[in-house]
């Protein structure tokens, strides 16, 4: 994620320049074969079970293919499971989904062809019974940053399986690094190239950014239409469609708010580091959402990296000033802004084996402890879908400070 700002152009741009430093980190790291990663076991009762479907909505062209008549996109369901013995454990990315990530790289000055990507298992099992007696299950969706696999965020969608509700996470086709469909087929991303051809007409730029989110929303609106006719039969009536939350991270948070605001389906939505503005700079004011213009009536929660606030981020303000429902925000002290996907867990591993300065692991995920990361962003996430979706107490988790998150600064 190239020490990337919350603004989706930062995000885009990462993903047009990002391989060169990665090849020159590449020529100095040390260490025999390629890394292979681990991914910490999620934290709830349920173990999980997980899906994938390929969804095509025929009412649509492709916004980004001309030629293609239809947009097409695959999505992953994860879901509390009875049991996972003798069910194979998942792969974070399919062999054709790892190439493009690798290709990609949107992580600082971290060798991208020194990690085996397709190696790593989760800790969701392919095809695993469903957990019966528990369901049915709110649904959170989760949609990732510009350029980022749907799998980036595997870390955060497990856990929140494995605490009762079924995540469902979508790729946005020629947006996501690769996306590998049934058969083998994979689509890159093309927004390298939109880039290029709208830098530097700041006018281009601007549109470019409001066609990604517009497809993003359009994208997210149509899984909810067509989710509930695409589930497997083993999958049917777990899924509690009148209970339906969203979160993402950077690009993918300003999705999960947006949508919120053009869908009423959407009952509550988290944003973890997403500026609300199609601007170059999270501190940038001006060229607002709709979401922050008009605010939001049903309940948000804001998580920002360190320094990231009502005081910092214009758009969040407009959308905290307008907004007549529920709302939190804070920050995590020594938080980046990747702090919130996988890159919280994987950076430090690629850093011991290879030998990486602690500086490239600062530039990626700041200075928080990693461990204290991922404890602090699973307990806020899922305390807000609890309460929001479960009616369960958080223990007032979210009220305010808390002595067992110190590293949390409420706004």
């Amino acid at each position: 994620m190239q020490t990337r700002r919350a603004a989706m152009l930062s995000a885009v741009a990462a993903v047009a320049l990002s391989a060169v430093p990665a090849r020159a980190a590449a020529a100095g790291a040390r260490g025999a074969g390629p890394v292979r990663l681990t991914l910490p076991a999620p934290g709830g009762p349920y173990p999980v079970g997980t899906v994938s479907l390929r969804l095509v909505d025929a009412s649509r062209a492709d916004p980004w293919v001309a030629s293609q008549p239809y947009r097409e996109l695959m999505i992953g369901i994860r879901y509390p499971a009875r049991s996972v013995g003798g069910y194979p454990a998942a792969p974070q990315m399919l062999p054709g989904e790892a190439a493009g990530f690798a290709a990609l790289n949107n992580l600082t000055d971290v060798p991208s062809g020194r990690v085996d990507w397709s190696a790593t298992r989760t800790h969701a099992h392919e095809g695993a019974p469903v957990d019966r007696d528990g369901g049915p299950f709110p649904v959170v969706c989760y949609s990732p940053g510009v350029g980022d696999p749907r799998s980036l965020g595997t870390t955060l969608c497990d856990d929140l399986a494995s605490r009762g509700h079924v995540v469902v996470t979508v790729d946005h086709t020629y947006d996501a690094s690769a996306v590998q469909f049934p058969g083998g087929r994979v689509e890159s991303s093309v927004l390298p190239a939109e880039f290029a051809k709208a830098y530097p007409d700041q006018q281009r730029i601007t549109a470019l950014l409001q066609k990604t989110m517009a497809v993003r929303v359009a994208d997210t609106r149509f899984l909810l239409d067509a989710l509930p006719r695409a589930l497997p039969q083993d999958l049917r009536g777990i899924l509690d469609f009148g209970r339906i939350g969203m979160f993402g991270q950077s690009a993918g948070g300003f999705t999960a708010l947006q949508t919120m605001h053009d869908d009423p389906r959407i009952a509550a939505a988290a944003n973890l580091d997403g500026v609300l503005a199609y601007v170059q700079d999270d501190s940038t004011p001006g060229d607002l959402s709709t979401v922050a213009a008009d605010g939001l009536d049903r309940p948000f929660l804001l998580i920002g990296k360190d320094g990231n606030d009502l005081g910092t981020v214009p758009s969040w303000e407009a959308l905290w000033r307008h907004s007549r429902g529920w709302h939190r925000g804070l920050s995590l002290r020594g938080a980046q802004h990747a702090t919130y996907t996988d890159a919280e867990v994987i950076v430090p591993q690629i850093a011991r084996r290879l030998g990486l300065p602690r500086k490239t692991v600062v530039e990626n995920i700041g200075t928080i402890a990693p461990r204290r990361a991922i404890t602090a962003q699973r307990a806020y996430v899922a305390a807000f879908f609890d309460r929001w979706l479960r009616g369960r107490d958080d223990d007032g988790l979210l009220d305010g400070t808390s002595s067992c998150v110190p590293e949390a600064r409420f706004f």
